[in-house]
């Protein structure tokens, strides 16, 4: 009875010291993913030939510690933990055009059972931003739309969050051309 106890002692503190794992994560399918995604996105929009996508780039960031353990390591990332990031945009896009393809992508995400988890529309002095975020089924990836008035410059992230990498991962160096929502 005693060493049952303790068990569950060593482990309830080990939860509470390292706090939930993060999943596992493979970086290329996350990375596929994420384009798959991007090229729907692209496509829902359904936007003449004369708006092209402009920039794009992949990126993955730093994430933290959990539980108490975080307390330990305050700012300091963990070197076997990424979240990933691509983002592009078109610019040149009416208001008009723009808002349109946001209803687009927006009806094709609900009709795949996305969640919409922001209305992003705000406004300030001197701009003006339109937007909303997706979280899929899963509750994993987001996607974010956004258009702002002063650049009339769709943007778009879609962003999979925190997760075990494998130790050999090192950053991705590829560039823009291999993640362009039309290549």
């Amino acid at each position: 009875m005693t060493a049952t106890l303790l068990a569950a002692a060593v482990v309830a503190g080990n939860a509470v010291w390292n706090g939930a794992a993060y999943p596992s994560a493979d970086p290329d399918a996350v990375a596929r993913r994420l384009k798959a995604q991007s090229v729907e996105v692209y496509d829902g929009f359904a936007l003449s030939e004369k708006y092209a996508a402009g920039t794009s780039r992949f990126d993955t960031s730093a994430c933290y510690y959990r539980g108490l353990r975080s307390i330990t390591h305050i700012d300091r990332a963990r070197s076997d933990v990424r979240s990933f990031g691509l983002d592009w945009s078109i610019p040149g896009v009416p208001e008009a055009t723009a808002r349109d393809a946001q209803l687009r992508v927006r009806r094709q995400l609900e009709q795949k059972g996305w969640k919409l988890t922001l209305e992003g529309d705000r406004a300030g002095a001197h701009f003006r931003e339109l937007g909303f975020r997706f979280e899929d089924p899963e509750g994993v990836d987001q996607i974010d739309v956004r258009w702002n008035d002063s650049t009339t410059t769709l943007f778009i992230s879609v962003y999979a969050p925190c997760g075990q990498v494998p130790d050999s991962f090192v950053d991705y160096g590829w560039g823009e051309a291999d993640w362009h929502p039309k290549k």
